[in-house]
């Protein structure tokens, strides 16, 4: 007898099963894409497209010869660079110069080291998250390069009597003047009220004659310290207000960047045994918010493990603090002049954990640092309580101590500025300072743009003060 022919059902069934075997096989065996590195990630979609306003050389790199070009400089602090004038300088050509050493000036060095990342040639930053382009129309925000910390600190060494004065003896003044009058003519201005330009101001002073002017662009600073009030005694015009405005400075708008880290980096593994407790050495009287290290310093310099000292920013201080900060397990940040200072900074890079005695301190990068990772914070009033900071640091584990020195560890580079090229003119480090304030400014783009679309369709003449009064 001839076999049966299968039934057509029996014969489909098999033939699905038969694909879908062959299906699953083949999409479990398959190797998924390799994942795509990192850098190369944020380079191809999230980069910022940046337009350099085009200032005269005198506004930037002009004021480094100017400033070189000086016999001497009698300040606290200046010996350092004294000595390159003498040894370095003539070595060196124009367009090599290096950023003053001097540490009062040195702690405000971002503006030369986003400058100079910014003109490095374009095939040496592919993966840089930062782009620069040639047409302000293709930009998402416009980088005005005026070095306005060195400005300021020009005027104070050569005529300080003036530096307060809108005068044309104050060549700061007169150049801030310049400044903000190139960058009002052009296109790029007018199309956005200036909602989309960026400046750097990190020195307190600097820029001081034209805050108002500048307060609708992205504001790089150190903290808000120097934005709150002016001195009616030193302003020489008529003006019934000279209260700088909360609505200046925003975090919604601005960026609070890293001071310039004045001591060397000590890595995890050159790490050694820590013998003091607390360290902080600086000036004990200082101004405003200042009065608060001046009660923590009698409160805590005759106690055991802690080491309190009158310090200078010249080079036996630095000597000094290394060594301290070296072999503290904590270092102290009370509020000087401003609520924050570069010895933050320098703990960071010395693995000494900061103790932020502060109500209200702005810091670099929060959002994308976690800072209660690796330092400690206190409220002023607990701090102000005989003996209780003390006993509340030595609660601390040796293990808890040796995770927040790992951890900060981890983020040493994020506040590093250093690209180490000639001229500071190079890509600066993908996971540096630069680079990641250029990350928070890109956080700011949907503000920006619906500041700029707000201000397109404003009526003409018509002016609408500014009311974030935010934090």
């Amino acid at each position: 007898m001839a076999p049966k022919t299968p039934p057509l059902f029996l014969i489909l069934t098999l033939l699905s099963l038969l694909s879908l075997t062959f299906f699953y096989l083949h999409s479990t065996s398959t190797p998924p894409p390799p994942p795509t590195p990192p850098h190369a990630l944020s380079a191809a979609h999230n980069s910022i497209r940046v337009y350099v306003s085009p200032l005269p050389r005198s506004l930037n790199y002009g004021l480094l010869e100017k400033y070189w070009a000086l016999t001497s400089d009698t300040r606290v602090g200046s010996e350092v660079d004294n000595e390159i004038r003498i040894t370095l300088l003539p070595k060196l050509s124009p367009k090599s110069l290096p950023y003053p050493e001097n540490p009062i000036i040195k702690q405000y060095s971002a503006e030369y080291w986003i400058l100079g990342d910014l003109l490095a040639p374009h095939e040496l930053k592919r993966e840089s998250f930062v782009k620069r382009v040639v047409d302000s129309k293709e930009a998402d925000v416009v980088f005005v390069p005026f070095f306005a910390t060195l400005s300021a600190e020009l005027q104070l060494i050569i005529n300080k009597s003036v530096f307060r004065k809108r005068v044309e003896e104050n060549e700061d003044y007169m150049r801030q003047k310049m400044v903000v009058d190139l960058v009002k003519k052009s296109e790029a201005w007018r199309k956005s009220g200036g909602r989309d330009h960026v400046f750097v101001v990190t020195d307190p002073v600097a820029m001081w004659h034209v805050k108002d002017e500048i307060a609708p662009a992205v504001l790089l600073v150190v903290d808000f310290g120097g934005w709150f009030r002016l001195d009616s005694k030193t302003s020489n015009d008529s003006s019934s207000d000279l209260t700088i405005h909360h609505t200046q400075v925003s975090l919604l708008k601005d960026v609070i960047v890293p001071y310039t880290h004045l001591l060397p980096t000590l890595r995890i593994s050159e790490n050694k045994k820590r013998r003091t407790l607390l360290y902080f050495k600086g000036a004990k009287h200082r101004h405003r918010t200042g009065l608060v290290r001046e009660k923590l310093w009698d409160l805590l310099v005759n106690e055991d493990g802690v080491i309190i000292e009158e310090g200078f920013p010249n080079a036996t201080g630095k000597e000094q603090s290394i060594k301290g900060m070296r072999s503290s397990e904590f270092c102290l940040h009370p509020a000087g002049d401003t609520p924050t200072s570069c010895r933050l900074f320098d703990a960071i890079q010395s693995l000494c954990i900061p103790v932020i005695v502060s109500d209200s301190v702005e810091l670099p990068f929060e959002g994308m640092v976690d800072y209660l990772e690796f330092s400690v914070f206190v409220s002023v009033s607990d701090a102000m309580k005989p003996d209780w900071l003390v006993s509340h640091l030595r609660s601390y584990s040796d293990e808890q101590k040796d995770k927040f020195r790992k951890n900060m560890a981890k983020v040493q580079q994020i506040f590093q500025y250093e690209n180490g090229h000639p001229g500071g003119i190079g890509p600066a480090n993908l996971d540096g300072a630069v680079n990641y304030i250029w990350k928070k400014v890109y956080q700011k783009l949907p503000i920006i743009k619906e500041a700029v679309t707000r201000e397109r369709r404003k009526p003409s003449g018509v002016s609408v003060p500014l009311r974030c009064h935010c934090t």
